[in-house]
C-alpha cells in the first residue's frame, strides 16, 4: 500500500515549508496541517502557537492521575480548533491486590466481575477508567479553564504503551487486556465521540494482539508512533492499522521545534 495523498500533500508543504519556494518567504507552518501532542511533560513550556490542531493528555502518565497542565493545555488546544485528547490506558489485573482501583464487582459484556484478573472485570475496570477521565478529570479542567466543552464533541484517543501496567505472559492476559480497552472505548462512544487507538504495532503486539471482527476496537482508527522526521511518519500512514478493520489516520514523529524534543502528528 503507497502512502496516501492527504499524507503526501502534507509531506510536500512540509518540504516547502522547509525550504521556501523560489521567490517567496518560508511557508507558514500552520499550513502544512501538522499538529501536535501535549500533556505533563510539556507543563510550564511554551507550546506551538500556530498548529492545524493540538492533542491533549488527559492522565498525568498514568491511567489513574490527571494531568497537572491540563486547563492551560485544553485552552491551547481549543484555540487552534476542534479539541482532540489522549488518556493513559493499563490493566493492573495480575497485581490488583496492590492497588485500590481494581473492581471487584460490576456487570460486563463478558459476565459479573468477582474481582478477579479476567475479561469481566478488566472491562469494567476500563470503563471505570473512561469514566473518571470525563467526569473527575477533564470536564472540571475544562471548566476552570473557560472552555465549554462537551465530550461528544471531542475526539478520543486511547493511549496503549508498554511503559504502564499490563497483564503479560499469555494469549488470556492479551485477551483481559483487549476487554479494559474495549470498556474504555465502548464508554467513551456510548457519548457520541469518535474513538481512535494510539500505539505503536510492537507495542499493540504485546499488550493486545489480534482483535476479533466483533470487538468493538476492530473498526476504530490508528494514531501511529515510532517516526522520528517527516519521511518516517508518512512512512508510518503506508503501514498497517492496530486492528484489522480501522486505517491509519495520524502519525507521530518526534523532532526538535524551537531547540526542544516536541511530537508532531501528520494527518494521513
Amino acid at each position: 500500500m503507497g502512502v496516501r495523498r492527504g499524507a503526501l500533500a502534507v509531506l510536500a508543504g512540509l518540504v516547502v515549508g522547509a525550504l521556501g519556494a523560489p521567490g517567496t518567504a518560508a511557508a507558514d507552518p500552520g499550513d502544512t496541517g501538522i499538529g501536535y501532542d501535549v500533556s505533563y511533560p510539556q507543563c510550564d513550556q511554551p507550546l506551538p502557537a500556530v498548529a492545524s490542531f493540538g492533542v491533549v493528555g488527559v492522565n498525568g502518565g498514568l491511567a489513574t492521575t490527571a494531568n497537572p497542565c491540563l486547563e492551560e493545555q485544553l485552552a491551547w488546544s481549543a484555540g487552534l480548533g476542534p479539541v482532540q485528547v489522549y488518556v493513559n490506558t493499563a490493566n493492573p489485573g495480575q497485581v490488583r491486590d496492590a492497588v485500590s482501583t481494581w473492581p471487584r464487582s460490576g456487570d460486563s459484556p463478558y459476565g459479573v466481575c468477582d474481582g478477579d484478573a479476567g475479561p469481566a472485570c478488566s472491562y469494567v475496570y476500563g470503563r471505570t477508567r473512561a469514566a473518571v477521565d470525563i467526569h473527575a478529570f477533564l470536564l472540571p479542567a475544562a471548566a476552570r479553564a473557560g472552555v465549554p466543552l462537551v465530550p461528544a464533541e471531542l475526539t478520543w484517543w486511547l493511549d496503549v504503551e508498554t511503559t504502564n501496567t499490563w497483564q503479560t505472559g499469555s494469549a488470556a492476559a492479551r485477551a483481559a487486556n483487549r476487554a479494559t480497552l474495549e470498556g474504555m472505548a465502548d464508554y467513551l462512544a456510548a457519548t457520541g465521540a469518535p474513538v481512535g487507538l494510539y500505539s505503536s504495532g510492537q507495542q499493540w503486539a504485546q499488550i493486545v494482539g489480534w482483535v476479533p471482527p466483533g470487538s468493538s476496537l476492530h473498526d476504530l482508527d490508528s494514531w501511529l508512533a515510532g517516526a522520528s522526521d517527516p519521511l518516517g511518519a508518512a512512512q508510518l500512514c503506508a503501514s498497517a492499522s492496530l486492528t484489522g478493520g480501522g486505517d491509519v489516520v495520524l502519525a507521530q514523529y518526534v523532532t526538535e521545534l524551537e531547540g526542544r524534543l516536541l511530537d508532531h502528528d501528520l494527518p494521513c
